[in-house]
């Protein structure tokens, strides 16, 4: 039995309503009394991230340049959408066919991830996608600029210790459909 209590929140206001970036200031109480006036929260949408595997035995990745960091990282697809008005089946697959021009026939949910949840209030969810087949281009927003790299699946887990893989969703989803791919 746990004897630990959520924080109590005082007051909230948005700082920041910007369709990109939204940022709450939330005044709180501690369980221990303490009142903090400045807890900053970024409003975050979900995001759909999808682990491609083409027929071959290849898991298609994107490289892209990260902006916030000033490097370039090998990523699964993924993007955000609002579960309010698309799921997040319908957006992994959107997202594959945008970033990469690849479908697939098989979607399976590996988990629910948050992603930063002490400042952050999205999800991950995280599929795995099977028999993943080139069908056209990409369809690139105007802030992407996308490179397609399949990579045999042998050689992930190598890639993931020697560093070139390092995007905490991307190594989860990793984890957790290469180990679903071994069970199932």
């Amino acid at each position: 039995m746990t004897h630990l209590r959520k924080w109590k929140t005082l007051a909230s206001n948005m700082i920041i309503d910007h369709h990109w970036c939204k940022v709450r200031q939330d005044k709180i109480e501690l369980p221990n009394g303490q009142i903090i006036d400045d807890y900053f929260i970024s409003i975050k949408p979900d995001i759909a991230l999808v682990l491609p595997i083409t027929n071959q035995q290849e898991i298609i990745f994107v490289r892209q340049y990260r902006h916030a960091v000033g490097e370039f990282f090998l990523e699964l697809p993924a993007g955000n959408f609002n579960p309010t008005k698309e799921s997040a089946e319908i957006a992994a697959i959107r997202e594959l066919r945008e970033e990469t021009g690849y479908t697939i026939q098989n979607l399976q949910k590996i988990g629910t991830l948050y992603d930063k949840p002490s400042k952050d209030t999205n999800q991950i969810h995280l599929f795995l996608a099977t028999n993943a087949v080139k069908v056209g281009e990409q369809n690139l927003d105007i802030t992407e600029e996308i490179e397609i790299v399949l990579i045999p699946i042998k050689s992930v887990l190598d890639k993931i210790s020697q560093g070139e893989i390092s995007v905490a969703g991307t190594v989860a989803a990793l984890f957790l459909g290469l180990n679903f791919l071994k069970q199932g």
